[in-house]
């Protein structure tokens, strides 16, 4: 699998529409690739004490570690053939070559869609596992669907908002991620769903752009009930330990999705 150097292009390339919001066309300074170091081009230096104390060195035995991750969740993860069948039956071609790369990235992130390049950006240094590998993927690629099926503009906060929701909604919350989290109630099981996604999503949208908590929550609370209701491509919301992700994977071509 090739870095994020690869200089080719996929079949759509990304592009921001000019919008007359104020809230909607941020600076680049506010874009957030301060957390992925390598899309500016910069080329990771572990210190010599880290790498005395063994905590840094191993990057690139780290990046063919998180390369074969990716792989074994290309073959294996039923949520991630699913996304991978439903982006080319929308006429969005997936190359794993292509449009998913492992870098070092900031310790606060274990992932990222950057849609200037379509790629999923994979952080071998903070998703050492394939579990870890399999959940940025599937929540990325929620990211990437929006992109290119819905003509998503992340430059607008209320869209950036959405499809957050969408991946918080689909591939992250459950009842125990959401008691971990500290919104869980074992008597509106409803609510707390909804609770652990606005919160997901807020966090994300907060780490993606540099503004404040009011901003996200203003932005996640105009657009929630639209986009908590879109469960497009997966159908269905991924419980913990259950069988939906292959029921998910099972019903796709019932949708089109030919799996």
């Amino acid at each position: 699998m090739t870095s994020v150097n690869d200089s080719s292009t996929s079949a759509k390339e990304p592009e921001f529409s000019q919008s007359t919001q104020s809230n909607s066309s941020p600076s680049n300074d506010n874009w957030g690739y301060d957390l992925y170091p390598e899309r500016k081009g910069a080329k990771y230096k572990p210190t010599w004490t880290r790498r005395i104390m063994g905590l840094e060195g191993r990057e690139e035995l780290d990046k063919i570690k998180c390369e074969r991750n990716v792989y074994s969740c290309i073959v294996k993860h039923p949520v991630i053939k699913l996304m991978m069948a439903s982006l080319k039956s929308n006429g969005c071609p997936f190359d794993i070559r292509r449009h998913i790369s492992c870098e070092v990235c900031d310790h606060a992130v274990t992932g990222g869609y950057d849609p200037l390049t379509n790629q999923i950006v994979v952080c071998q240094n903070t998703a050492p596992t394939e579990n870890q590998v399999g959940g940025v993927m599937s929540h990325e690629m929620i990211h990437m669907f929006d992109w290119c099926v819905n003509d998503l503009d992340f430059k607008n906060l209320d869209h950036l908002a959405c499809t957050e929701i969408r991946a918080a909604n689909l591939t992250h919350c459950s009842f125990m991620s959401a008691w971990f989290e500290g919104s869980a109630s074992p008597f509106n099981i409803r609510q707390t769903h909804g609770e652990c996604v606005k919160i997901k999503a807020m966090t994300s949208v907060m780490a993606a752009r540099n503004v404040t908590k009011e901003e996200a929550t203003a932005a996640i609370d105009r657009v929630f009930p639209k986009c908590y209701a879109d469960l497009e491509p997966i159908g269905r919301r991924i419980r913990r330990n259950s069988e939906d992700m292959e029921r998910a994977y099972a019903e796709g071509p019932m949708y089109g999705y030919g799996t």
